[in-house]
């Protein structure tokens, strides 16, 4: 049976709806630059599909809110962009860039179908989620062919199928520790690999943002992010499993022109640092072994600190867009 498409939009559903807006708009401001700079035809075409998809979404998503009677946010622009900017990262950095999108779009967009219920917007969530697969698909197979995908680690692993008969499978502080699980490595490979490149993003910006206040909130996030990267890549290598160098070669020294509006740099930055958090939680449910939680529950206590400070900046700044929420009575009460 299709569901009714004319019932009215739960609170679900707004606010998945406004969130995919605000990434729509954000990315695809973000994707104009890139196409204004890129060299390479193949990475060219790769972000050409990012461009296509998130400007689509950004349309369809405007109509949604037009034909519901809701307020579209506001979002980003041409006037948060400076296509004219020197150019601020490598070919490289874009294709990662848009690597990490298509996998963050398929992560909000799965959660997005199991909170959504009406037709229509239940069928752009699962279309959408198909979209981010084929983009990232894409931008990882281009990535193989010009050598610049790190493919996570390749460990030998027992030849016999067992079960676990000791209870120190779970110790990590004390007493000896067992061997990573293939799962775990994959988390701490994958954490250790967007961090990395977040330090990349965050380099870039502090080279051109205006705002003193945001400099240093952006120094303090490449802290941060390489704090993480030395003990992922620690507990890594304490288990003999080989781990992907950082490097600057991703950014340029670019310093002078910003092409991007403080406001979206932020924007920016406070979101990829809750996916980062989304992340973390995803890597705690995977594992067993005690350190792991313990550090993963560290970590993302510390960021979620940084997100929460990055907010107060923006408040303060009257950057931040305010959800859609529910109405306030008392203060409808009080204005009679």
């Amino acid at each position: 049976m299709e569901l009714d498409k004319n019932t009215n939009i739960t609170s679900a559903e707004h606010a998945q709806l406004w969130n995919a807006y605000m990434n729509a708009s954000i990315t695809s401001t973000i994707v104009k630059y890139f196409l204004a700079k890129v060299e390479d035809p193949d990475i060219e075409s790769v972000l050409q599909e990012a461009l296509t998809l998130t400007t689509t979404h950004a349309e369809t998503l405007t109509h949604m809110f037009t034909k519901e009677n809701k307020p579209v946010p506001i979002g980003f622009n041409d006037q948060d962009l400076n296509t004219n900017a020197p150019r601020l990262y490598s070919d490289n950095y874009f294709l990662q860039h848009i690597l990490q999108l298509g996998m963050a779009g398929m992560f909000s967009f799965s959660a997005a179908i199991n909170l959504s219920i009406r037709h229509d917007i239940y069928t752009f969530f699962s279309e959408g989620f198909q979209k981010y697969n084929h983009l990232h698909q894409k931008a990882a197979s281009v990535s193989l062919e010009k050598g610049l995908y790190l493919r996570p680690p390749t460990v030998p692993t027992p030849n016999e199928v067992d079960f676990v008969k000791k209870r120190n499978f779970l110790t990590g502080w004390f007493g000896k520790r067992r061997p990573l699980m293939t799962q775990e490595i994959a988390y701490l490979f994958s954490n250790l690999e967007r961090n990395s490149l977040g330090i990349a993003m965050l380099t870039g910006f502090s080279q051109v943002v205006k705002s003193k206040e945001v400099k240093n909130y952006i120094i303090r996030g490449i802290e941060i992010a390489k704090k993480h990267v030395n003990i992922f890549r620690s507990i890594l290598e304490e288990n003999h499993v080989p781990t992907p160098m950082g490097s600057d070669s991703m950014v340029t020294d670019s310093a002078n022109v910003s092409p991007f509006s403080d406001k979206l740099i932020m924007y920016h930055v406070t979101g990829m640092t809750t996916l980062g958090i989304g992340f973390y939680g995803l890597s705690i449910s995977t594992n067993i072994r005690r350190d792991l939680s313990v550090h993963y529950t560290r970590l993302t206590a510390e960021i979620a600190l940084y997100s929460e400070d990055g907010a107060t900046l923006m408040i303060d700044n009257e950057w931040l867009e305010e959800p859609p929420r529910m109405v306030n009575r008392d203060e409808l009460v009080r204005n009679k």
